[in-house]
């Protein structure tokens, strides 16, 4: 398969008695409850995992992150370290891409291993897979370990995609919540799933790319943005993104020259707070004509909701949209 992206790597799994290394490439751990930390530590021990942190995670200032040097910093020591089978991210947030011209990517492609991370970790998750080739992972955050309640399918997806090489189907979850759930860990709205909407049908296989809309696009223009053509492209934002707001970013992604390469489309659920609907959703997808003979799958366990699965940027995903059908599986990971 021809990809124009660097030739892939995948890095080795991890497995009991794997160290982790947890850092804040965005926003700090100072954010994060202490019973959050508790959670979150302990759930990732009882996997039989050893936890450390970097030297700057706990470090906050006034966007509460910290300075460009000592998050840099922090990345390169986890690469480097070679004790370090696996990195996770403390949280999301606005600025990943302040550390993009200070990062050494020989350093990375020379020091293969896992990261992982969601949301504004979407530019690292990519512009890592652009420069060195090195698959990484969209999936949970060392917070969102932190969830007390209703963390089985993200965990079940977790241990799937980075414990194992085996492909694996991904199943649609039975309820789904958007709540604030670190603000009360005793209380879950759960909402029945009624399934992914296939909104154009098609069957597409490509390598994994995107993830958060509004964070990968920041990488347009840019030598960290990667090659979209032979790529299914995996989409979601959080509740700052409007139908307007989504539908201008995607068309955006649209407007590029390598975009006609894309061959299909997955869309993660969206908050509730962002608006949209089925209904405006297919409007928005069925207005462009490049999505017309493309599978385009939506409302898939991924982004700011939860439960979430773990899928790799740079790995091979299989989908389908048929009727009223849908399938999707991690081919390579």
């Amino acid at each position: 398969m021809e990809t124009g992206c660097p030739k892939i790597i995948i890095p080795e799994k991890l497995k009991k008695g794997s160290h982790i290394r947890v850092i804040a490439p965005a926003q700090s751990m100072g954010v994060i409850q202490t019973d959050m930390k508790s959670i979150a530590l302990n759930r990732l021990t009882d996997l039989g995992l050893r936890v450390t942190f970097g030297k700057h995670v706990g470090e906050s200032d006034d966007f509460s992150s910290t300075t460009i040097k000592a998050r840099s910093e922090d990345l390169h020591e986890a690469f480097s370290d070679k004790s370090v089978d696996g990195i996770l991210t403390v949280i999301g947030g606005w600025n990943s891409n302040q550390l993009l011209d200070y990062i050494d990517w020989d350093l990375i492609r020379k020091n293969p291993k896992i990261f992982c991370g969601f949301s504004d970790i979407t530019v690292l998750n990519n512009s890592i897979f652009a420069r060195t080739g090195l698959a990484t992972y969209s999936g949970p955050h060392f917070s969102t370990f932190g969830q007390q309640l209703n963390f089985e399918y993200t965990l079940d997806y977790f241990l799937k995609c980075l414990f194992s090489d085996e492909p694996f189907e991904i199943k649609p979850s039975k309820e789904w919540s958007n709540d604030k759930w670190w603000e009360n860990q005793l209380v879950s709205m759960q909402i029945p799933s009624e399934g992914w909407i296939p909104i154009s049908e098609g069957e597409a296989e490509g390598i994994i790319i995107g993830a958060n809309l509004c964070s990968f696009n920041l990488l347009q223009g840019t030598e960290y943005f990667p090659e979209l053509s032979g790529s299914v492209l995996f989409l979601e934002d959080d509740w700052e993104s409007q139908p307007h707001t989504f539908d201008r970013d995607l068309q955006s992604l649209i407007h590029l020259p390598s975009f006609k390469g894309v061959k299909g489309i997955v869309i993660g659920r969206f908050e509730k707070d962002s608006n949209m609907t089925t209904d405006l959703l297919q409007q928005i997808i069925r207005s462009k004509k490049e999505l017309n003979n493309i599978p385009v799958i939506a409302d898939v366990d991924f982004g700011h909701c939860d439960p979430k699965i773990t899928f790799p940027v740079g790995g091979i995903a299989y989908i389908k949209a048929s009727g009223k059908k849908c399938a999707i599986s991690i081919k390579r990971h």
